[in-house]
C-alpha cells in the first residue's frame, strides 16, 4: 500500500491501515524537499505504484492527483484505490462505499448510505440512513448528516457541522464549521452560521 499525500492527513490514514493489519510501504509526494514522513521514505514518482490511496485532506487537489495517477498509468486495470475503514467505525452492512475513501475512527455510517469515491468520512462523524454523498466529499470531524441527505460532489462539510433530515446539498460547497443547514442549497458556495446562510 502507497499513500500519495506525506502529511498529517496521511499520518492518519497510515495508522488506519496499520490498525486493520495492513503495511504502507511509502508515501509519494511531489515536493521534492520532503523526503520521509511518519517514519516512512517519501518517494517522488508515482509510476506503477500500486495499491494507492491519496492521502490529500482537500477535496479539489483529491481529485486532480486521482485523475493524473489513472492518466499516467500504464496499465489501468492494475492500478487500485482501496478504501481504509478504521477498526472503530459503525459501517452498516448495507452501506456502499467507493473506491478511495476513507472512514475515519469513531464514525457511524448507517443502513441505506451511499458514498461516491475518493471521500472522506473524518473522526466522530456520522451520515444517518439512507443518505448519499457524492465523489470528492469530506464530512469534517463531528460533522453529522441526518436521515435522507444528499451531498454533491466536491463538497466540504465543517467540523461539527449538522445538515437536517431530508435536506440536499448542491455540488462544490463550502458549509462552515458549527453551521446547521436546515433547507436545500441549491447555489455552490460557502454557508455559515445558524441556519447557514450564503456569504
Amino acid at each position: 500500500m502507497y499513500l500519495f499525500g506525506a502529511s498529517g492527513h496521511g499520518k492518519v490514514i497510515k495508522e488506519i491501515i496499520e490498525a486493520n493489519g495492513g503495511q504502507v510501504e511509502a508515501f509519494v509526494d511531489d515536493n521534492k524537499e520532503v523526503n520521509e514522513c511518519a517514519g516512512l521514505p517519501v518517494l517522488h514518482d508515482a509510476m506503477g505504484l500500486s495499491p494507492m490511496i491519496v492521502s490529500i485532506g482537500i477535496n479539489r487537489i483529491r481529485k486532480v492527483i486521482v485523475e493524473r495517477l489513472s492518466s499516467l498509468s500504464l496499465q489501468p486495470s492494475t492500478l487500485s484505490f482501496p478504501t481504509a475503514i478504521h477498526p472503530s467505525a459503525v459501517v452498516s452492512s448495507s452501506a456502499m462505499i467507493g473506491e478511495g475513501t476513507v472512514v475515519m475512527a469513531g464514525a457511524v455510517i448507517n443502513p441505506g448510505v451511499r458514498i461516491g469515491k475518493g471521500c472522506i468520512i473524518n473522526t466522530c462523524s456520522s451520515a444517518d440512513h439512507d443518505c448519499e454523498v457524492g465523489d470528492y466529499v469530506h464530512i469534517a470531524v463531528g460533522s453529522h448528516l441526518c436521515g435522507t441527505v444528499n451531498v454533491g460532489d466536491g463538497t466540504w462539510i465543517g467540523a461539527g457541522a449538522i445538515v437536517s433530515n431530508n435536506v440536499s446539498i448542491c455540488p462544490n460547497c463550502m458549509i462552515g464549521a458549527g453551521a446547521v443547514v436546515i433547507k436545500d442549497i441549491k447555489e455552490s458556495g460557502t454557508y455559515v452560521g445558524v441556519p447557514a446562510k450564503r456569504i
